[in-house]
């Protein structure tokens, strides 16, 4: 059965636009088995909730279903060091200058090499810069969101 991870981005369409959540709600209803949290996820959403009552919210709703479940996906060390490499060979081959790297950037690049070795598809619309990171080492992610029956 196939993991999925849920990108920040989502989220935080969700919170904003009534279309997105109900997408978001749709998905995750019949995918709720498959769902995990990432950490790289949950930081960047602690680090954007605007007050100690909407983090509260996130960890009761968000975080401590999937938690309790033992369903998180970490960065291991290996993860950190895909990071550097990442970086390194987008300098070479790109001209990334990697003192301009967003901080989301870095953190895509957790998330996807994370994601990879627990086998999760990362679920995002951010596919740029996926598809870019995804030139340096191979991972699955989707485009929002995967078809119930396209899903093995």
């Amino acid at each position: 059965m196939r993991k999925y991870v849920i990108d920040a981005n989502l989220y935080i369409d969700a919170a904003e636009h009534t279309a997105e959540r109900s997408a978001l709600e749709e998905f995750s209803t019949w995918a709720a088995p498959r769902l995990y949290l990432s950490s790289v996820v949950a930081a960047e959403l602690v680090a954007g909730a605007g007050t100690e009552k909407d983090r509260r919210i996130l960890e009761s709703s968000l975080f401590g279903p999937l938690v309790r479940r033992g369903r998180v996906v970490t960065p291991s060390g290996a993860a950190w060091d895909a990071l550097g490499l990442t970086l390194s060979r987008l300098r070479t081959s790109q001209g990334l200058e990697t003192t301009r790297v967003r901080r989301s950037f870095a953190f895509d690049v957790l998330l996807a090499y994370s994601c990879r070795e627990a086998g999760a598809t990362v679920i995002t619309r951010n596919a740029r810069d996926m598809e870019r990171i995804r030139r340096v080492f191979a991972f699955d992610f989707v485009a929002p969101y995967p078809s119930r029956v396209a899903t093995p």
